[in-house]
C-alpha cells in the first residue's frame, strides 16, 4: 500500500471517529504529518512534508460550514542580530543593526486561499498567519518604522534562502473536511524541534487549532560531532585545538621536506 493511500485511510478513520466527539460544540482538528522525524545526513538535499488530517464537526452536515485551513510550520527560534550596510566614502560599511530575541529559523505558511481573504489583519497577527505577522520580539530601543524595516529585511533575506515562504493555494480540501498540504524543507534547515500548527477558520474566526511536532536531527558522523560538542563542550574545544596544532605541525614538516 502506498504512503499516500495510507495517509488518506488514516484521515478517513479519524473522520469515522466523529460520533465519539459529539459532546464537543466546536469543530475538532485531527492533524497528522507524514514524517515526525527527519534525519539530516551528509548530502541531505531537503525533504517534503505532507501535513494532512480532518476537521470533525459535531454538528454534522446540518451546520454545512465551509472551512478554510491554514498550516503554519515553524522551526526553532533563535536570537539574531541584523546588520544594515551602507556606502560611506565609497566603502560598504555596517551602518546600523537591530537585535531580535526570537526569530524562527524556518517559517512556512500554506493556506487554502490567500490569508487576506480568510481573516482580517488583527486575527492574522494574533496567530502569525503570514511572514509579515511573525513575532520577532526586538530588543533595545528602536523606532517602530525602523523596527518594521529591519523585520522586512530579515524576512526578505530568509525568503531568498528558502527558509521563509507563503503558499496561498497550498492546502487542498476534500469533501469539506479532509485536507492536505505539502511544505518543502530546504537542505539548509536548522536542526531541532519544529511545530506544525493547523487552523480551521470559518467566517473570519479561528474555530479550531491543533499542533503536531516534527524533529529534525543530524545523524551519522555529523550527528556524532554535534552530540559530542553539545554534551562535552570543553573536551570538544580542547580536541579541536589539539587537532589544529597537529595539522599545522604536519603541514610544516611536509613543506620542510619539500
Amino acid at each position: 500500500m502506498s504512503a499516500r493511500r495510507r495517509n488518506w485511510l488514516g484521515a478517513l478513520f479519524l473522520l469515522l471517529a466523529a460520533p465519539l466527539l459529539t459532546a464537543q460544540r466546536e469543530p475538532v482538528l485531527v492533524p497528522e504529518v507524514s514524517q515526525s522525524r527527519i534525519e539530516v545526513r551528509q548530502g541531505f538535499t531537503g525533504a517534503n512534508l505532507l501535513l494532512y488530517g480532518a476537521v470533525i464537526d459535531p454538528a454534522g452536515p446540518v451546520r454545512d460550514t465551509a472551512y478554510d485551513i491554514v498550516v503554519v510550520l515553524k522551526g526553532p527560534t533563535e536570537p539574531i542580530r541584523l546588520r544594515e550596510k551602507d556606502r560611506i566614502a565609497g566603502i560598504w560599511m555596517n551602518a546600523g543593526s537591530s537585535d531580535f530575541r526570537s526569530a524562527p529559523s524556518f517559517f512556512a505558511v500554506s493556506s487554502s486561499r490567500p490569508i487576506e481573504q480568510i481573516v482580517d489583519p488583527r486575527t492574522a497577527a494574533i496567530y502569525e498567519l503570514g511572514t509579515e505577522f511573525i513575532q520577532l520580539s526586538p530588543t533595545g530601543q528602536i523606532e517602530p518604522a525602523e523596527q518594521a524595516r529591519y523585520a522586512r529585511g530579515l524576512v526578505e533575506t530568509r525568503e531568498r534562502a528558502g527558509l521563509y515562504s507563503e503558499d496561498a493555494s497550498g492546502v487542498r480540501i476534500s469533501e469539506g473536511v479532509l485536507y492536505q498540504a505539502r511544505i518543502a524543507l530546504p537542505s539548509n534547515v536548522t536542526t531541532g524541534r519544529y511545530t506544525a500548527e493547523t487552523f480551521a477558520i470559518a467566517n473570519g474566526r479561528v474555530l479550531a487549532s491543533a499542533t503536531a511536532d516534527i524533529e529534525v536531527v543530524k545523524v551519522g558522523l555529523e550527528g556524532t560531532v554535534v552530540y559530542f560538542a553539545d554534551r562535552y563542550a570543553l573536551f570538544y574545544g580542547l580536541g579541536a585545538i589539539a587537532l589544529s596544532l597537529f595539522m599545522g605541525w604536519l603541514a610544516g614538516r611536509l613543506f620542510a621536506r619539500g
